[in-house]
C-alpha cells in the first residue's frame, strides 16, 4: 500500500523552525501496531494521520512509543496538507478525535486557526523530582494530562537545564515550565521524560489548553501572545473563549513522499 506523508514544520514561518510533524492520508484505518511502527520509523514528536468522513476528518497521533489523546503542532499540520493538497476549496475543517470535536481554520494572512477544547490546571503540591531535576527555584506546580511548574522569570525558563532522567516515573505525559514574558505575554519550554532518551518538545499546542487558561487568569485578559523557548522556537497567538482554546500560528512544509507498507 502506498500512503502519501507529509512533514511539516508547525508554529513557525521559517524552515527548521517550529515543531515538525509527519503527515499520513490514509483511505482507511490501518492497525494500531502498523501506525505505531510508522511513527518509530519516522522518529518525530508526533506522527498525525486522518481518514476523510462524509463531512469532516478523524485524526489519530502517534508518538514513537504509543498514541496520545491530542496534539497540537500534529493538527496544524494536517490542516495545512488539507488545505494545500487535500481539499483545496475549504478555509475550515472539523476532526473528530480521542478529545472530542476539533476545528481549523484557514486566515487570511495563511496562518491556521485552532479549536481545542481547554483544560484549566489544578494546583497540586511541588513533587519532590522537579526540585531534583531542575536547576532553578519552582514556584508553583500545577496537573492534567501533563504537569506544569511556574518559574519567576523568563531568563529562568529560557537557562534552565534539566536533567530529565529525574523526571522519569511521574505520572504525566509531559512536563511544562512557564514564566511570564519579556516581549509575549507568557513563555514556557516542553520536556518529555517518558522515552528511552527524554527529549524537549519544540513547540506544544496541547500544553497551551493548560497555559492559556492559567494565564489568561493571571494576567486578565483572553488574548494572548506566547512564545515557546526551544531551540527550534515557536510563536503562538492565544485565546481563551469560555471552554475553548484556540492557537493561530504558521506552517511550512519540508517534505512530500509516499511510504511502502503492507498493513495487517
Amino acid at each position: 500500500m502506498k500512503i502519501p506523508i507529509y512533514q511539516i514544520d508547525a508554529f513557525t514561518k521559517t524552515l527548521f523552525g517550529g515543531n515538525p510533524a509527519a503527515i499520513c492520508h490514509l483511505p482507511e484505518w490501518l492497525d494500531d501496531e502498523t501506525l505505531l511502527n510508522i511513527a518509530k520509523e519516522n522518529n518525530l514528536a508526533e506522527t498525525g494521520y486522518f481518514v476523510k468522513k462524509e463531512d469532516h476528518f478523524e485524526i489519530r497521533w502517534f508518538m514513537p512509543y504509543e498514541e496520545i489523546d491530542l496534539c497540537g503542532h500534529a493538527t496544524l499540520a494536517a490542516a495545512y496538507v488539507i488545505f494545500n493538497h487535500i481539499d483545496t476549496h475549504l478555509d475550515e475543517v472539523t476532526f473528530s478525535s480521542k478529545s472530542g470535536i476539533l476545528k481549523a481554520k484557514k486566515e487570511e494572512n495563511g496562518s491556521i486557526t485552532l479549536d481545542f477544547p481547554a483544560n484549566p490546571p489544578q494546583e497540586i503540591d511541588i513533587p519532590k523530582e522537579v526540585y531534583d531535576a531542575f536547576d532553578i527555584t519552582p514556584l508553583k506546580a500545577f496537573a492534567g494530562r501533563d504537569l506544569m511548574i511556574t518559574a519567576s522569570s523568563e531568563a529562568e525558563i529560557q537557562n534552565v537545564t534539566p536533567d530529565l532522567f529525574k523526571l522519569k516515573g511521574l505520572p504525566y505525559l509531559c512536563t511544562i515550565i512557564t514564566a511570564k514574558g519579556e516581549q509575549a505575554d507568557f513563555v514556557s519550554r516542553v520536556f518529555d521524560a517518558n522515552p528511552e532518551i527524554p527529549l524537549e518538545d519544540p513547540v506544544t499546542g496541547s500544553a497551551h489548553t493548560m497555559l492559556v487558561p492559567y494565564w489568561a487568569n493571571i494576567l486578565d485578559k483572553t488574548e494572548l501572545k506566547a512564545t515557546q523557548l526551544s531551540d527550534r522556537k515557536g510563536e503562538l497567538q492565544c485565546r481563551l473563549e469560555n471552554d475553548r482554546v484556540f492557537l493561530t500560528g504558521y506552517a511550512v512544509p519540508y517534505l512530500t513522499g509516499e511510504l511502502e507498507v503492507n498493513s495487517k
